[in-house]
């Protein structure tokens, strides 16, 4: 398995790999006339968890994150950072980015790789900052159009994926309460890692016989024990496991994947387009997330890499508002899988957007990212 792994990432990479990635998302852009110079402007935010969000290693009960605006010609796009705390990004780092962003060298917003090429280069970390900028970006490209993302880009909104709804690591008497109040979705996503996995499953499966995706969040520092749990997990009705063991066990992880009964999922191991080719034989698929990727343009062009190389793709979210989700929920007519509830963990959200009908991901006809100031 690390002999086939080097050879792959010798031989291929993200280089060629590139050969398969378009440039601009857009091809030709409509004749539109065009004036003035994007301003962007920012603001910080708390997102209030509707209940206390546990994972393996840390719980919390809010979220914090930075609003961004880009105005041009009078139409307003919408982004957003957040921050859940293993991303190492704070309000405070984000807002130091943002302000040496200076979008009014650029006269053209539909120049979409010079400008998020020119954003990404000012620093080589804070990815949720960058997401923040390309996601208003998009925002207003699709309004100066006046038309949804998916249509720009061909995609069949009827083609959306269900999406799950997380349960996180809880006694059983909060799960019990979690689970019933998710009855209108079709699958849930299952927090594992804390010392009570079996707990967990056996609750949830005291109340529904839905599907469940399961994300350990690395809790799992033994592979052997780690496979016996998937055997287990299969018989439970579980679809596929996300990030069962730390990310840093690159070979252990590869033997897991090879024995494993069910597919495994990046998180946590995978980051930017440049981490894929490394992946290939590690694990089964990659969830993106626009907070990791630094935002749609990214997101896009990974899902194409990732289809090149026959694995799997969820589009996943952190805890946000409607605005990155709805953002996200724009790929998820090409994907395999969706866990785009973070909006639907607070409450306090301050736009709307995309909606779940009947487990469903449903994208409407609003322009941009698909989403209005509540």
């Amino acid at each position: 398995m690390k002999t086939n792994r080097r050879n792959f990432v010798k031989t291929v990479g993200i280089a060629s790999l590139g050969a398969v990635i378009s440039g601009s998302v857009y091809g030709s852009v409509p004749q539109i006339k065009r004036s003035g110079k994007m301003k962007l402007s920012y603001k910080i935010y708390e997102l209030q968890l509707k209940h206390t969000f546990t994972v393996s290693g840390f719980s919390r009960t809010t979220t914090p994150v930075v609003l961004t605006e880009i105005e041009y010609d009078g139409l307003v796009g919408y982004g957003e950072a957040s921050m859940p705390p293993y991303l190492g990004e704070t309000q405070k780092s984000v807002i130091k980015f943002l302000k040496k962003v200076k979008l009014g060298q650029f006269n053209d917003p539909f120049m979409t790789d010079d400008i998020l090429e020119y954003v990404d280069a000012i620093d080589t970390k804070n990815r949720a900052a960058k997401a923040s900028v390309d996601i208003a970006l998009h925002d207003l490209i699709g309004k100066i159009v006046n038309q949804p993302l998916y249509k720009l880009w061909g995609f069949n909104p009827k083609n959306t994926p269900v999406t799950s709804f997380t349960i996180g690591i809880d006694k059983p008497d909060i799960v019990r309460i979690k689970t019933k109040e998710a009855k209108r979705f079709k699958v849930l996503k299952v927090k594992l890692g804390g010392g009570n996995d079996k707990e967990m499953i056996n609750t949830i499966r005291s109340i529904t016989d839905v599907p469940l995706y399961v994300d350990v969040n690395q809790g799992w520092k033994d592979k052997k024990l780690a496979l016996d749990m998937i055997f287990w997990l299969k018989e439970k009705g579980i679809e596929f496991i996300e990030q069962p063991m730390p990310k840093t066990k690159i070979d252990e992880m590869a033997w897991l994947t090879e024995n494993s009964p069910l597919p495994t999922i990046a998180d946590e191991a995978f980051q930017r387009l440049s981490d894929i080719a490394n992946f290939k034989g590690v694990y089964s698929g990659i969830n993106i997330k626009l907070m990791k990727s630094t935002g749609l343009r990214e997101a896009h062009k990974m899902i194409t890499v990732a289809r090149a190389m026959d694995m799997k793709v969820m589009i996943g979210c952190m805890t946000e508002t409607s605005c990155a989700v709805s953002a996200a929920a724009q790929l998820s007519p090409i994907v395999d899988w969706a866990d785009l509830d973070g909006n639907l963990l607070i409450s306090n959200d301050i736009y709307k957007g995309m909606t779940v009908v009947k487990g469903k991901v449903t994208l409407n006809n609003l322009p941009g990212i698909g989403i209005k100031k509540l």
